[in-house]
C-alpha cells in the first residue's frame, strides 16, 4: 500500500472498460463527503455534503467539495445518490444543483425529504426525485445501483452497491453494526454477504472509528442515563443533540412522559427536522408531550424539557445564545440541567467547552459525554469493520470518510484480514479500476470552496490569512500625500492603529524615518504608488515587529495631490 503520492499529475484517459473512482471531499476531513464514479464517459455521484469550519477560517459559514473538475461535464451525471440525511452528506447539494437543476437525486424517504426542504430555500424546483428502499435496484445510464440498510445515528441510511461492466463497487455510507438499534432496523450483513459471494471488485468503507477498538455502544445504553439524569433533576432540563438525531429525540421524548415532563425544540432546523421524521413516521411522539416553547415556559420548572439546536457550540445556534443569555425566550436558572447528547466533531472543541463554560457558570448542571454515556457514535468500530471485511472478502479496498489516522487504520484492518489491494486515497486522487485491480493514477485540483454569505467560492486562503492577521495582529494604517510637483512628501504620515493599545505617541520614534525612506525612494526616480507603498510597508512593518513583537496588517495610502 502506498500511503503518499506528492508526483502525482493529472489522470491519463481512461482505459476503456475501466471505472474511475474520484473522491472530491470525505477523504482527510470529518465532512465534504463527495465520491464521484465514472464509466465510459458518464458519470455517479455519491453523496455531495459540507464540512462547517473551525476557528481558524473566520466569517466562513460553510465548506464544498470543489466542483471544478467536473463543471465541464455536468451534462454527463447520471444521478447524485445520496445514503443518508446528515449535513456532511446532503448538505451541498442544493449548490450543485444551482449549476445544473435537473440532476436526479436517489435515496431514501426521510433522506430526500430532508434534502427537498433544502432544495424549496434555495428555490430549487425542478428536481427529479427517485425514492428507494433497501433491497431495490434502480439503474442510471451504465450504473445500476442496488441498496442495502445499514444502520446509523439517522434513520434510513442506505450503503449502496454499483454495478457496471467494470466489476461491482460496495459503498457503505456511514454505518455501524447495532444489534440491538431503537428502531430495529439493523446493518444487513446477510446482504453484505450476497454481494461478497457474487464478488465485490471495490470496497469503499467508513473510516471515522476505525483506530477505535472493539465495537460500537448500542444506543439502547443511552436511555438508563437519560432516566437517571430526568429523575436527579427537579428543575428545568435543555437537551442539545445534532437536528437530524432523530432516535436521541425519541429518546428524549419517552423519557420525559416517564416522568411526567412535557417538551418543546428549540432551533429553526430541529423544528423542521422532526415535523418531517414525525410526518413520515420516523418519530413517535406520544400524546400531549410536546408542546409550543412559549407554552413550555409558563410551566413549573420540573415540567419542562427543551429539545435544542447547538451541541457542537455554534456561535448563533440556540444553545449557544441561551449561554450568553441571549436568547428571546429561554433563560437558564441556577440548577437548571443541560445535557450535550452527541459526540466533538474535530475542530469544535473550543467552541463546545467555551458553551459548558458558559452554562456552568450560570449554575447550570451540564451532562456530557465526557462524565455520562449521554451518546454513542453512529460509525462502526475496528471489531465491526474487521467483520465486514471477513464477510465481504473484497478484491481492493478504499477507505473512506475520515481523517489522515482514521483512513490508514482502518487500511491496516483491511490488511490483516488478508485484502491484498489497499488504495490509500486522499481527496482529489484519481482511482481506476481496471480488469479488477484498483490503483491510484493522478490527481485533479480539490481545494477547499468556501461560502460566506452570499459569496461561493470566491474567497481564497488568502482572503482568510488576512482575516486571521486581522483578529490576531490588528492592522496599522500609513497615509502620506506626494507633491506631484516638487516630488516631495507634502503631508503625513498620518499612522492609525486598531487592535492594538497603541497611542499617537507610540509612533513618533517612527515618523521621521518614514518620510526619509519615502523621499529617498522618490530621489531615486521610484514614483509608482504601488512601490512607495512597499517603502512604507517594509519600513513601519520592520520597526513594529523589533519594537513591539508583532506583525499587524499594515495598509499603506500613498495620495499624490
Amino acid at each position: 500500500m502506498t500511503h503518499f503520492h506528492p508526483e502525482l499529475s493529472e489522470p491519463p484517459a481512461l482505459t476503456p472498460g475501466g471505472l474511475r473512482v474520484t473522491p472530491l471531499g470525505g477523504l482527510g476531513d470529518i465532512g465534504r463527503n463527495m465520491t464521484v464514479f465514472e464509466y465510459d464517459g458518464r458519470l455517479l455521484i455519491v453523496d455531495c455534503g459540507v464540512l462547517f469550519p473551525e476557528d481558524h477560517q473566520p466569517g466562513v459559514d460553510l465548506i464544498l467539495p470543489d466542483f471544478s473538475s467536473i463543471r465541464d461535464r455536468l451534462d454527463k451525471i447520471e444521478a447524485l445518490v445520496l445514503t443518508h440525511g446528515h449535513e456532511d452528506h446532503i448538505g451541498a447539494t442544493p449548490f450543485l444543483l444551482r449549476e445544473r437543476e435537473d440532476i436526479p437525486l436517489v435515496g431514501s424517504e426521510l433522506t430526500l425529504a430532508l434534502v427537498n426542504s433544502k432544495l424549496r430555500e434555495h428555490r430549487l424546483r425542478q428536481t427529479p426525485f427517485y425514492t428507494v428502499k433497501e433491497g431495490e435496484k434502480i439503474t442510471f445510464g451504465p450504473f445500476e445501483l442496488e441498496f442495502v440498510a445499514v444502520n446509523h445515528s439517522i434513520p434510513d441510511a442506505l450503503a449502496v452497491a454499483i454495478r457496471t461492466p467494470a466489476g461491482l463497487v460496495l459503498h457503505t455510507g456511514d454505518f455501524k453494526m447495532d444489534q440491538l438499534p431503537l428502531d430495529g432496523r439493523i446493518t444487513d450483513l446477510r446482504h453484505f454477504a450476497r454481494l461478497g459471494e457474487e464478488g465485490v471488485d471495490l470496497f469503499l468503507t467508513d473510516s471515522t472509528n476505525s483506530d477505535v477498538p472493539g465495537f460500537t455502544t448500542a444506543e439502547r445504553k443511552i436511555t438508563p442515563v437519560l432516566d437517571q439524569t430526568f429523575r436527579e433533576s427537579d428543575q428545568r432540563i435543555i437537551v442539545a443533540c445534532f437536528a437530524s438525531h432523530v432516535h436521541r429525540v425519541q429518546q428524549v421524548l419517552d423519557t420525559a412522559v416517564a416522568h411526567g415532563r412535557k417538551v418543546a425544540y428549540v432551533g429553526r432546523s430541529m423544528v423542521r427536522n422532526m415535523q418531517i421524521a414525525r410526518e413520515l413516521g420516523y418519530l413517535e411522539v406520544p400524546d400531549g408531550v410536546l408542546v409550543d416553547a412559549t407554552e413550555l415556559a409558563q410551566l413549573a420548572p420540573h415540567k419542562q424539557v427543551l429539545i435544542s439546536t447547538g451541541s457542537q457550540g455554534e456561535p448563533m445556534s440556540a444553545l449557544s445564545r441561551i449561554a450568553q443569555r441571549s436568547h428571546n425566550f429561554v433563560h437558564l436558572e441556577e440548577g437548571d440541567t443541560v445535557v450535550l447528547a452527541s459526540s466533538l466533531i474535530p475542530g469544535n472543541e473550543n467552541a463546545v467547552y467555551r458553551v459548558i463554560n458558559g452554562l456552568s457558570k450560570l449554575g447550570a448542571r451540564v451532562v456530557h459525554k465526557g462524565n455520562a454515556l449521554v451518546h454513542v457514535s453512529g460509525h462502526a468500530s475496528a471489531g465491526e469493520l474487521l467483520y465486514c471485511y471477513n464477510i465481504v472478502k473484497p478484491r481492493n479496498v478504499m477507505p473512506v470518510h475520515g481523517e489522515v489516522r482514521h483512513l490508514l487504520a482502518n487500511a491496516e484492518l483491511a490488511k490483516a484480514t488478508g485484502v491484498e489491494s489497499v488504495v490509500y486515497a486522499e481527496d482529489g486522487f484519481v482511482v481506476d479500476l481496471v480488469d479488477g485491480y484498483a490503483h491510484v493514477v493522478g490527481k485533479v485540483d480539490c481545494g477547499y470552496v468556501f461560502v460566506d454569505g452570499q459569496s461561493v467560492g470566491d474567497i481564497t486562503e488568502a482572503d482568510l490569512k488576512d482575516r486571521r492577521i486581522l483578529g490576531e495582529e490588528g492592522f496599522v494604517s500609513v497615509i502620506i500625500v506626494v507633491d506631484s510637483v516638487s516630488g516631495k512628501v507634502s503631508a503625513g504620515p498620518e499612522i492609525q492603529a486598531r487592535g492594538h493599545a497603541w497611542s499617537d505617541e507610540d509612533f513618533e520614534p517612527i515618523r521621521q524615518p518614514i518620510l526619509d525612506a519615502v523621499n529617498r525612494a522618490l530621489s531615486e526616480g521610484s514614483t509608482d504608488t504601488y512601490q512607495l507603498q512597499q517603502v512604507i510597508r517594509r519600513t513601519i512593518g520592520r520597526w513594529v515587529s523589533n519594537a513591539h513583537k508583532r506583525r499587524p496588517m499594515i495598509i499603506p495610502v500613498v495620495v499624490e495631490a
